[in-house]
């Protein structure tokens, strides 16, 4: 498993890092940024990305055009966290909390007694020129959890209580003055502020043969770096081969830069127009190109092997996880399956199928969001995990080198549909 992972995960507190990380990894390969406010212009062969709000960026290589398509991988940046309302301090006598709500679907029990930091973006006036700026404090604060002695149920079952339960100590109040949490973060004007609270652990490894890899974050950043890691490393095909990382999956999708919105579909439709193709050819390459939707699974739990489907039991260390679903939380159908084994099998790449119980309900992705925008044939996949949502999550790094393979093979394919089916070269 690469230290680019590791680096990414320790240093991508929300999706404002991961976006801006996402950008140094890019401009490292020799990606060259481009704005949605300005004209594009591109060469065969050529390596770009555009941002949009700080915290989405899809990136792209353009190939031979002989057969003008689209490969893409789309991720999100996003992870469950603790959000920070405005006016976020409040006094209990001599503490000073901070007032957070919840962001996504998290494990929130998991959130009590570790370091926290405050990390996300603020807008600074500079000037009167408003900037945002990605920032994490030099500071921890902790959700402190209530003594057994003053819970003494707490075994039994504890309901987190979003409001009185996640407020997070943060200071020591002198004479009933207010602390300003702030302070430690930027010393600038702050106007306004997407700040977060997240999990500071640094991910570690573990297992008697140092086979696991733990972390917060890993749903879903392991998918937003190993895209943008086979996207750098894949050898030469047609056509127009996409890595989109997107905001907002975990509440919904449905904002500016989220897979709801129209993001993917513009770069799309900016790239055909940059290149030359009217709408035709557009809708044309639409229908001969491919999306994976790229978003962890759960692994078959070492303690519940009974929440998994009896004949697909998926687990850590058994490759790359191909997700379908009856009722299309996931958009894999058996066409998209078949490519996507056909590739893996080509490049010598593990995977493995995943079913939900049919009595349990599923999770989605932000695949099916995305084909509402654009008709493509896609299939859902992941990297197998445990503790899904939790503040610290783990999986098997050598699922990770799998997935990263089976990426850069699909990148490097030409996916050629014809009158008599699909060719795979």
């Amino acid at each position: 498993m690469t230290n680019r992972l590791t680096e990414f995960l320790n240093a991508s507190y929300t999706a404002y890092q991961a976006t801006e990380n996402a950008r140094q990894l890019l401009l490292e390969n020799g990606f060259l940024p481009l704005s949605e406010t300005e004209d594009w212009a591109f060469e065969v062969n050529g390596k770009y990305f555009v941002e949009r709000n700080g915290s989405s960026l899809v990136a792209f290589t353009v190939g031979a055009l002989d057969d003008f398509s689209f490969k893409i991988v789309a991720s999100h940046t996003d992870s469950p966290a603790l959000k920070l309302k405005e006016n976020a301090v409040s006094l209990t006598g001599a503490y000073a909390k901070l007032n957070a709500e919840t962001y996504g679907g998290g494990i929130w029990y998991s959130f009590f007694d570790r370091p926290l930091k405050i990390a996300g973006r603020v807008v600074v006036n500079e000037g009167g020129i408003l900037k945002s700026e990605n920032v994490a404090s030099e500071y921890f604060v902790t959700v402190p959890s209530l003594a057994v002695h003053m819970n003494r149920g707490v075994n039994e079952g504890f309901s987190v209580n979003a409001q009185t339960d996640l407020q997070p100590l943060f200071a020591l109040s002198e004479n009933g003055e207010t602390p300003d949490f702030l302070s430690g973060i930027t010393e600038k004007e702050v106007v306004s502020y997407d700040l977060y609270l997240v999990n500071a652990d640094m991910p570690y490894v573990f297992g008697r043969n140092g086979e696991f890899l733990a972390s917060p974050r890993i749903d879903n950043l392991t998918s937003v770096c190993s895209s943008l890691e086979a996207l750098t490393a894949h050898g030469e095909s047609g056509g127009v081969c996409v890595a989109a990382c997107l905001d907002n999956e975990e509440v919904g999708s449905q904002t500016l830069q989220g897979a709801g919105g129209d993001f993917l579909e513009n770069v799309l439709r900016r790239i055909a127009y940059a290149l030359k193709f009217d709408d035709n050819e557009y809708y044309k390459a639409l229908a001969a190109s491919f999306l994976i939707s790229l978003d962890n699974a759960h692994a078959m739990h070492p303690n519940h092997p009974e929440k998994c489907d009896p004949t697909n039991k998926t687990t850590m260390g058994g490759g790359v996880v191909v997700k379908s679903h009856a009722n299309k939380a996931y958009t894999t159908d058996a066409l998209s399956s078949a490519v996507i084994k056909t590739i893996f099998k080509k490049a010598g790449v593990k995977y493995q199928t995943f079913f939900n119980r049919s009595d349990m309900r599923s999770g989605g992705t932000l695949g099916a969001i995305s084909l509402s925008h654009a008709g493509i044939l896609s299939a859902d996949l992941g990297l197998a995990q445990l503790a899904m949502h939790s503040a610290s999550e783990c999986f098997a790094k050598a699922d990770y080198e799998e997935l990263l393979n089976g990426l850069t093979a699909y990148y490097s394919s030409n996916i050629l549909f014809g009158e008599n089916g699909v060719e795979i070269l």
